[in-house]
């Protein structure tokens, strides 16, 4: 096989046709996770993923269950990213039941105190409480009663959720 019939490797920072990141882009890192009949979506200051595969309605903040990766699992030059107050987090939550998507972004800060360890679960916040290795993001615009009502319906139905994260350092 020649060069010209290899497949080609797609450039950092171009999506890949499963959905992955590219491994070079250290700013980017995807989860995958499910809904959940319980998914509520009704917590007025976080959203959260979970490993765990049972939740109750008390967890008004979860939107995803089953996760497959925990902070823990991001790349030491992602997190350290994140650990820059005047960086940018962006989590993109796509939901795709059937034919229809739904798509939402919250957009966020890092700060110095984030530790990203968490072997468990992730928790994005409005507010700047960071003594917490489940904390991802601070200071967002946006929780889990603030998503499209579709999307967490879509959830509740068991959907399955992709969640991105990006980040981009302050220049």
């Amino acid at each position: 096989m020649s060069d010209a019939d290899a497949p080609s490797e797609p450039a950092a920072g171009d999506a890949l046709d499963d959905g992955e990141r590219d491994v070079d882009d250290t700013r980017v890192e995807v989860v995958r996770a499910t809904g959940h009949e319980h998914v509520s979506a009704e917590h007025a200051s976080t959203f959260e993923l979970t490993t765990d595969d049972w939740l109750t309605p008390a967890g008004d903040c979860i939107v995803g269950l089953e996760a497959d990766r925990t902070p823990r699992d991001f790349s030491a030059e992602f997190r350290e990213a994140c650990r820059d107050a005047d960086a940018t987090i962006e989590a993109t939550l796509v939901v795709e039941p059937g034919d229809e998507t739904f798509e939402e972004t919250i957009a966020g800060r890092g700060d110095p105190d984030l530790s990203l360890l968490d072997d468990r679960s992730m928790v994005g916040r409005t507010s700047d409480y960071t003594d917490d290795e489940r904390t991802i993001l601070v200071d967002g615009d946006g929780a889990a009663a603030d998503l499209d009502r579709d999307l967490v319906a879509a959830l509740a139905d068991g959907a399955d959720l992709t969640l991105r994260f990006e980040v981009e350092p302050a220049e």
